[in-house]
């Protein structure tokens, strides 16, 4: 079994890097696919090419819309959305779907969402599912906040998730996207934010992960 580790940057996933090691039977790689849908996109495209991989996992840290949220707290990411595809008109957000560029449930969209359909097969440490909005910019402005809870009820925010999503499900790639929550979405003070516990309980989730597949 082919499994690679995927993060936006290294520092999130390097604990783990230094901790997994190889198993009977089951290769593990790690790799840095960049900040950003973008460069995820690519970088992920090539590495799907490449190494032809049986299964992904996309580890990394991000903000939450959910203020009740602990800080630090590590969630499976079971659909994802994109949350700045589209055009903002009158103070409304109108994404691709609304505006019918795109069909809500075209290949590999469902009701403009791109569900995860391995994750009961693969998800084994049982931490709780929740939707999740990508985003090119980090949400900052109140109505805008506003705006993507009311149309997605999302619990996280990140800036890749909707690409692993996206190209796995067309690929026909299991896989699992994880996150552990470092701030509240909108809260630029980081002092407030908790990175290195994020990250600390992130890397933790995945040596736990990987020791039971």
């Amino acid at each position: 079994m082919n499994i690679i580790i995927t993060s936006a940057t290294a520092f999130e996933i390097a604990k783990a890097q230094q901790q997994i090691k190889p198993r009977k039977n089951i290769h593990i790689s790690f790799a840095v696919t960049g900040i950003g849908m973008l460069a995820t996109a690519v970088n992920l495209s090539k590495i799907i090419y490449e190494e032809r991989p049986d299964f992904i996992i996309q580890a990394g840290i991000a903000g939450t819309f959910d203020v009740t949220v602990k800080l630090g707290s590590t969630y499976i990411i079971e659909e994802e959305f994109l949350g700045d595809l589209g055009v903002e008109e009158q103070g409304k957000w109108k994404d691709m779907f609304d505006l019918k560029l795109i069909k809500p449930n075209a290949k590999p969209f469902k009701k403009k969402g791109i569900i995860n359909p391995f994750i009961h097969q693969y998800h084994h440490l049982n931490l709780t599912a929740v939707k999740a909005v990508t985003v090119n910019q980090i949400s900052t402005q109140t109505h805008h906040i506003q705006q993507l809870v009311k149309k997605y009820n999302p619990c996280i925010e990140s800036m890749e998730g909707a690409a692993l999503h996206y190209l796995c499900s067309l690929n026909n790639i299991p896989f699992l996207q994880i996150r552990s929550v470092s701030n509240y979405v909108g809260e630029r003070d980081k002092a407030l934010w908790k990175i290195h516990m994020a990250i600390d309980n992130l890397n933790k989730t995945l040596v736990k992960f990987i020791k039971q597949v």
